[in-house]
């Protein structure tokens, strides 16, 4: 974490906001993974199960089904790669890093299943802790708070604790941009990002063509690059360590500058 790393998004998805559909073989997921990787992504990061508000339930099997052949597949012709599974559940997260998945990227902090933190801890992996409250299908319901900054930083480190007691050393945070927020509330986090350094861990920012730029901008989720461009160097200034994103060539050129900058 001595300068900001990138983190590539790949839905292997039919439903998701932005790339939903467009990984629908091994071959073409695999094929964008080598791409992101050429464009300098550190992180490929896998996920079968889209996690857009009033997005659709799909079964634990169904999820492995998508994602651990295709982790498999990009860790055979990268073996070098470092691939991050995107997944709530300790069932798909185990099978993941069987087949060559390095990191586990929770969007549920360990809410929506009991056994993740222990699976985490026995498998000693690097693991994302992403605040979100309820589900994926309810969480936009749910974005009450006496003080938005203060009670995410409370719930993260209650986790924090937990995790810690078990034994789990590599801990990355994610304040959940788009998960129980409003768009107003997505800009006070990003504003104030470095106040969860109190937490003592890295942090990760995904806004990536998210609707809190689209949304503002008076566009589709297609046309935000420019966007996600502005933001993702705002986080960068305020403390962000990795960036997940959709386009990783683009957003190279962004840690770049910001290096240049900083030095």
């Amino acid at each position: 974490m001595s300068e900001p790393k990138v983190m590539g998004i790949l839905n292997i998805t039919p439903d998701s906001f932005y790339d939903g559909g467009k990984h629908s073989s091994i071959d073409k997921a695999v094929a964008t993974a080598s791409q992101m990787l050429d464009d300098g992504a550190d992180i490929i990061d896998v996920g079968g199960y889209s996690t857009r508000p009033n997005a659709s339930e799909v079964s634990e099997t169904e999820e492995a089904e998508r994602v651990i052949p295709t982790i498999k597949a990009i860790n055979e012709k990268h073996p070098n790669a470092i691939i991050s599974v995107d997944t709530f559940r300790s069932y798909v997260a185990k099978q993941a890093i069987e087949v060559g998945a390095a990191i586990v990227n929770d969007v549920s902090g360990g809410n929506l299943d009991e056994n993740m933190f222990a699976l985490i801890a026995e498998k000693q992996v690097p693991y994302v802790l992403m605040h979100m409250r309820g589900t994926p299908e309810n969480m936009q319901q749910q974005t009450q708070y006496d003080d938005l900054l203060v009670d995410v930083v409370n719930e993260l480190s209650g986790k924090l604790r937990q995790l810690k007691a078990l034994g789990v050393n590599d801990i990355i945070i994610d304040p959940g941009f788009g998960f129980a927020k409003s768009i107003d509330q997505n800009y006070e986090i990003l504003q104030n990002l470095a106040y969860l350094e109190i937490l003592e861990a890295p942090l990760l920012v995904g806004v990536s063509r998210k609707s809190m730029i689209y949304k503002v901008l008076g566009v589709l989720a297609d046309e935000a690059l420019n966007g996600t461009s502005a933001l993702n160097m705002v986080a960068l200034m305020n403390g962000a360590s990795i960036l997940r994103v959709h386009d990783v060539k683009e957003v190279k050129e962004i840690v770049e500058l910001y290096k240049k900058l900083k030095n």
